[in-house]
């Protein structure tokens, strides 16, 4: 009798925002890093000096959400908001208590964005920033309260909104809850918008599922880090369920901006001044 071993398939997306590549170091990640574009060997300190930045490729490397907010903003002018807000398990889905406290351990976040106040180049923002480590990036009931709460507190100060996306979608662990999550966000970006304020998105690899498909791609701006795949089903299963072979780079930014889906693609090392610019262009003081 022919015995049949069935093993579960690697999530490509999981292994890739836990080690930023398809390949587990021989050594350690701290020390040395294999760039997954162009195999390029490369040490911790020479990847920190260049933002996270392959100088050989250009690969953008996963950034965590400080980092992120210490590259972006003025210095020591963030403050959080809701940092207390914590998931719970209100389906009671088996083993997300576990997974909760892992991805807190593993991201040193509570959750899976991180929102608040800030200036920069001395303008005054809201700004939120998620964290590919918690889960993915995944968004489930807090991260959609935090985000929407931010963008109802940027309406009611007139404050212009910079979000920074990473997500693996919308959590499984919260089933519909999650979903729900679509239209609270698009709500509260609506009405931010309507009342005559900027929201500017920047999205980084990879942001995919239920994030993309409600917030990240509803800003006034859409700017793109190079190479994110930016998708809502991902060219795997695609590619399965239509049984034809997609085009070179689709759904990468590259692909997305030739067909206008964003509006631009800015390198890390520019991000912050063209953030600078674009809030001073589009300030009430610049529009008087």
């Amino acid at each position: 009798m022919a015995v049949f071993s069935f093993k579960k398939p690697k999530n490509e997306l999981e292994v890739f925002m836990r080690t930023g590549s398809r390949e587990t170091p021989a050594i350690p990640d701290e020390m040395f890093k294999s760039c997954p574009e162009c195999r390029a060997a490369l040490t911790g300190d020479e990847l920190g000096d260049n933002l996270r930045v392959c100088p050989k490729c250009g690969y953008h490397f996963p950034v965590n959400a400080r980092e992120r907010i210490h590259l972006i903003t003025d210095e020591g002018s963030f403050v959080e908001h809701d940092a207390g807000l914590r998931a719970r398990n209100v389906i009671e889905f088996p083993e997300y208590e576990a997974k909760l406290r892992n991805a807190a351990n593993r991201s040193s976040e509570s959750e899976a964005v991180v929102t608040g106040v800030c200036t920069i180049g001395g303008r005054q923002s809201a700004l939120f920033v998620m964290e590919g480590e918690f889960m993915m990036g995944s968004m489930g009931i807090v991260v959609g309260e935090k985000i929407t709460r931010l963008f109802e507190y940027a309406t009611e100060h007139s404050l212009p909104v910079i979000g920074f996306t990473v997500s693996g979608g919308a959590r499984m662990q919260e089933g519909i809850l999650s979903l729900m999550q679509m239209a609270k966000t698009s709500g509260a970006v609506r009405e931010h918008s309507q009342a005559g304020n900027l929201y500017v998105t920047v999205i980084t690899n990879p942001t995919t599922g239920g994030v993309t498909a409600s917030f990240a791609m509803e800003g006034d701006i859409i700017i793109s880090e190079p190479g994110a795949l930016i998708c809502f089903a991902g060219p795997r299963v695609i590619e399965q369920t239509t049984r034809q072979k997609l085009p070179p780079g689709f759904q990468k930014a590259e692909f997305l901006l030739d067909k206008g889906f964003i509006d631009e693609i800015v390198p890390r090392a520019e991000l912050r001044l063209r953030l600078m610019g674009l809030l001073k262009f589009h300030s009430r003081e610049a529009a008087q």
